[in-house]
């Protein structure tokens, strides 16, 4: 394993802030994407002809007239595929690529038109007649349930202690249910592939993807081909979100496809209403919870079942349901627990990976727990949460079994409180309420507590590969993905630290399956984490070559070389970097090495729901203060408070930024983000006109937002930085739970408001009138 060596910090290295490696081609609009790369002549375009039933048997399929129509050079369907008809990322062998004799849900890939432009291949998609013998369509997690409750996943039970025994003695019991909805990523660019075959049966394929390696492998399949005759590659995306960690794969093996069954050039870019339509999204739960406390607030006994509407194929369902069981109890500990998954089969999207995969989901049902508990005993939520944070002794083991080793929970919070003067804001808001009818205000603070790691163990490594150039410029490729959240510009940082380099002579290049085979997708929070040290151990490969050579020539101890800005420090002398990588090379040395990292510490069995899934656990805290009119139910944000652990930052600057566009995100999926089907299973919510993400005027009024100081990673993490990708994101939990305090005020804060998730304004006029005793 590698260890974290003391080195001079070198302006602009890692743990400094740097502007991000694109930022300049993204401002200036210069930054390329799928869509934007020159297209070969003869280039060849493909539009998905999809179902227009949730659940039904295909009768016949007459598709003469597509094949007719001006511009068409071939019509796909599942008999053209001469490998696997199946793209399922878990080897369930339950999603075909395209339909064969059923379709399971609204939008489904039934047949692909390839043409000579997009507007012949969307024409003439629309001539398909297809007959459906239509089948009783599960739409829903409670028409789940009366069905039989099919799933698409192994359930997954967590225990720990006796929970019956722990709620039957409790002197306090409350049992309920939370409800939230789903989420759609809306990236900026949608999914996108493009494929173009080469000799003896190669195949190129560029892909919005974050996951090359399983994209290459998908395509390989079916195209029926081994793996070596595939790459694909992947410069940056337009966002990503989890939402091209599988959904990416149909796009790039339609165009594989296409590409090699035509010997042209293929690509397919879906547009928003056929993206919508056809990609999964963030799982929507049901969480029905019991819980044990006592008068001051102590949680001694929760039983939740978690329930997710999973869609028609199993996907990344049972990995997002069970980081769900995973992060129920946040920052709390329970001492006698029971968690249970359900992941429920229905004839809609296959939901997959969103940014917190599961883990949000979780910890909206843990807080909702605090909130209840707080109510009842008429207690502060943060006095709450404070007295039941994982400590020390027999109060730091997780209902995983995991002992949690480093819980700084109460220190977050106690900071936070402070420093946003929590208590004297809340009483004034409580003053405010009093005198205001029609407008009423909300505070609350809440913690995040987030494991870093794949829970799939295997996908715990990376590779990487350097380059050192005799000019004495470096060349850096690995198989994280880049999709705006700066994980290259951290890798040129790496290198520039180790080297002593500027900026200017450190270049990332596009990743691809050709460089770095059998990559781990760039997800989990973990591409930093894993690629930085797959980095690292590849430049300190080379840098043992250069030290052990300079230390022979210049007859000094190894430990008397160091890499710096103004040169390479070897005894007395400083040479510059240049002049001694050439002497390196013309002493036939390599200049070029392979790097790999594996987590260290982790190991997880399903099967006994015990084990450590997590390297480390990254914290946090948010105070988040609304304001909600109760004529019409909208909401605004009008201040929030942010105190986030980042370990020892690689990257303040983009960290920051990070924190800030995760919360946004947590806060739009909370509060406006709503998916909706109508009674055939036909997505409503399709497009930017009927699916509303949060705006430049929704974004608090006032944002302050710092990283923990001097808390560097207990972990030999990279450079002891934490990750930063998913965990910012649950800090938009405060906000539910600052609505859910204002509406409250209606009922001078004696009931729980049992808000459930999007506070939509009907979502909120709702609970209103249902805590005025209204009829709603």
């Amino acid at each position: 394993m590698l260890e974290n060596v003391a080195q001079p910090r070198v302006k602009g290295a890692a743990s400094t802030s740097m502007k991000h490696e694109s930022a300049i081609l993204h401002v200036t609009g210069t930054a390329a994407y799928i869509d934007d790369m020159p297209e070969p002549r003869g280039m060849l375009h493909v539009v998905p002809g999809m179902s227009t039933k949730a659940h039904a048997r295909i009768v016949s399929m007459d598709l003469e007239a597509v094949r007719a129509a001006p511009g068409v050079v071939r019509v796909l369907t599942a008999e053209d595929v001469m490998g696997e008809n199946q793209i399922s990322p878990v080897h369930a062998n339950d999603e075909p690529l395209l339909a064969t004799d059923h379709v399971y849900y609204w939008g489904q890939p039934i047949f692909a038109v390839v043409a000579v432009s997009r507007a012949a291949a969307r024409h003439a998609v629309r001539l398909a007649k297809i007959e459906y013998e239509e089948k009783p369509a599960i739409l829903n997690i409670a028409q789940a349930r009366e069905n039989g409750g099919a799933v698409v996943w192994r359930p997954l039970t967590m225990e720990r202690g006796d929970v019956e025994r722990g709620l039957a003695e409790a002197p306090r019991r409350l049992k309920n249910r939370i409800t939230m909805g789903g989420q759609e990523h809306f990236y900026l660019e949608g999914q996108s592939a493009f494929a173009q075959p080469g000799e003896g049966g190669e195949m190129r394929v560029w892909s919005s993807t974050q996951h090359p390696s399983e994209t290459q492998h998908l395509v390989a399949h079916v195209l029926g081909r081994p793996h070596h005759l595939v790459t694909t590659e992947i410069r940056r995306m337009g966002g990503g979100f989890g939402g091209k960690e599988t959904q990416a794969n149909a796009c790039a093996c339609i165009a594989a496809l296409a590409a090699d069954l035509t010997g042209r050039a293929a690509k397919m870019r879906l547009d928003r209403d056929d993206d919508m339509m056809m990609t999964g999204k963030r799982h929507d739960f049901v969480v029905d919870y019991d819980v044990g406390f006592d008068d001051d607030g102590r949680i001694l006994a929760v039983d939740m079942v978690l329930a997710a509407r999973c869609g028609w194929s199993a996907d990344l369902s049972g990995p997002v349901t069970d980081r769900a069981l995973f992060h129920a109890d946040n920052a709390y500990f329970y001492p006698d627990v029971r968690f249970r998954s359900q992941a429920l089969k229905t004839n809609t999207q296959s939901n997959t990976a969103y940014r917190g995969f599961g883990g949000p989901q979780g910890i909206v049902a843990a807080e909702r727990v605090i909130e209840e508990i707080a109510f009842a005993t008429g207690l502060d939520p943060v006095t709450v949460r404070m007295r039941n944070f994982y400590g020390t002794g027999t109060r730091n083991v997780t209902p995983y079994h995991m002992t949690v080793e480093d819980s700084i929970s109460a220190e977050i919070v106690s900071k936070l409180v402070e420093r946003c003067d929590y208590e004297t804001r809340k009483a004034e808001i409580r003053e405010f309420n009093r005198h205001s009818r029609h407008i009423r205000r909300g505070i609350a603070l809440t913690p995040v507590k987030f494991g870093i790691s794949f829970t799939a163990t295997h996908y715990n490594q990376a590779g990487a590969l350097v380059h050192v150039y005799t000019d004495g410029s470096v060349q850096v490729n690995h198989g994280g993905t880049e999709m705006g959240q700066g994980l290259h510009t951290k890798m040129v940082q790496i290198a520039m630290r180790e080297f002593g380099l500027t900026a200017d002579l450190v270049r990332i290049t596009a990743t691809t399956t050709g460089k770095v085979p059998n990559t781990s997708a760039t997800a989990a929070s973990s591409g930093a984490d894993l690629n930085g040290m797959a980095v690292l151990d590849a430049i300190r490969r080379i840098k043992e070559r250069i030290i052990a050579f300079a230390a022979e020539k210049w007859a000094v101890a190894e430990c008397d070389i160091h890499f710096l800005p103004d040169g390479v420090h070897i005894g007395d002398d400083i040479v510059p970097f240049k002049k001694l990588v050439w002497d390196v090379y013309f002493a036939r040395i390599s200049l070029s090495a392979n790097g790999f990292y594996k987590t260290p510490k982790i190991s997880w069995n399903a099967d006994t729901g015990r084990g450590r899934p997590f390297f480390y656990f990254a914290y946090g805290a948010a105070c988040a203060e609304v304001s909600v009119d109760l004529l019409t139910g909208e909401n605004t944000i009008d201040r929030v408070d942010i105190l986030h652990d980042a370990g020892q930052s690689l990257n303040p600057d983009i960290d920051i930024g990070q924190i800030e566009g995760g919360f946004v995100q947590g806060a739009g999926w909370l509060t406006m983000e709503e998916l909706v089907w109508d009674a055939a299973g036909r997505l409503r919510t399709h497009a930017p006109s009927t699916y509303k993400i949060p705006a430049c005027s929704d974004r608090p009024r006032i944002f302050n937002v710092s990283l923990l100081e001097d808390a560097p990673n207990r972990e030999a993490t990279i450079f002891r930085s934490k990750a930063v990708g998913e965990p910012p994101f649950v800090h938009g939990v405060a906000v539910l739970q600052a609505i859910s305090d204002a509406i409250a005020s209606l009922d001078e804060y004696r009931t729980c408001p049992r808000l459930d998730a999007p506070a939509t304004p009907e979502m909120i006029l709702r609970t209103a009138m249902r805590l005025r005793g209204e009829a709603v």
